[in-house]
């Protein structure tokens, strides 16, 4: 009938949610989905922003980055310290290349004055000035020679001393050879031509003559005539036998 009252079954109010199992209090149902969010060890160790499971594969990456550092320094210290050793040897190889061709530059200069030099000198050993006009030439002459002169000593030119000095084919050219009573062999007779040094280097070579020594003595006047009679009367008696 109608006014029979529900039944429990029938009654909204004692009907359980499904969230809410019978006999499960509310802070029980919290702590379970606590405990299920929690990470498991397994699972802490394998993340990467744990720094307690990161540290020591960490420190074993940064030992090998400074190896590896390490050994791109010592190669490129090596590649620096070669590079500064041949820049070095390229500087000091173009300072010894400048200098010589300077060096080479002044001896082709002087080289083409030296005749000059050689004609004042013949002109002062012919000239023999005897009127009062030529002695004012030839003082004049002798003014412009040491002028001359004056400016090849500033530049380091000196001239060989030779005559008397053993003869020595780095700074003579023998163009005559003669015996001598006065000189021994390879001995510097004369002077045809005058070297010259350039700073310790011959600008020059002297053109000499050389003396052989003494020349070949008479055998008869030395040689004593009984020995060489006896000595031709043995030869004799020899091709009789």
């Amino acid at each position: 009938m109608s006014g029979d009252a529900p039944t429990p079954a029938q009654d909204p109010s004692t009907e359980v949610s499904d969230d809410q199992q019978p006999g499960v209090t509310a802070s029980e149902s919290t702590e379970a989905a606590t405990v299920d969010a929690a990470p498991s060890p397994e699972a802490a160790a394998s993340d990467p922003a744990i720094p307690a499971g990161d540290n020591e594969a960490r420190l074993v990456q940064l030992e090998r980055e400074h190896s590896t550092l390490r050994e791109e320094h010592e190669v490129l210290r090596g590649q620096y310290v070669r590079i500064a050793a041949d820049f070095d040897n390229f500087r000091k190889r173009q300072s010894r290349d400048q200098d010589d061709l300077k060096v080479q530059l002044t001896c082709s200069t002087l080289s083409e004055i030296l005749p000059v030099v050689d004609n004042f000198e013949r002109a002062r050993q012919q000239l023999n000035p005897e009127g009062e006009e030529a002695q004012a030439l030839h003082r004049s002459y002798q003014g412009l020679y040491k002028q001359l002169v004056d400016v090849l000593k500033q530049l380091g030119v000196a001239p060989m001393r030779v005559v008397g000095q053993e003869f020595d084919p780095t700074l003579h050219e023998a163009v005559l050879r003669e015996p001598s009573e006065e000189h021994g062999e390879d001995v510097v007779m004369e002077e045809l031509q005058r070297g010259y040094h350039l700073n310790g280097r011959v600008l020059r070579h002297a053109m000499v003559k050389v003396s052989m020594g003494p020349g070949p003595q008479q055998g008869s006047a030395t040689e004593d005539p009984a020995k060489d009679a006896a000595a031709g009367e043995e030869v004799v008696g020899d091709a009789n036998g």
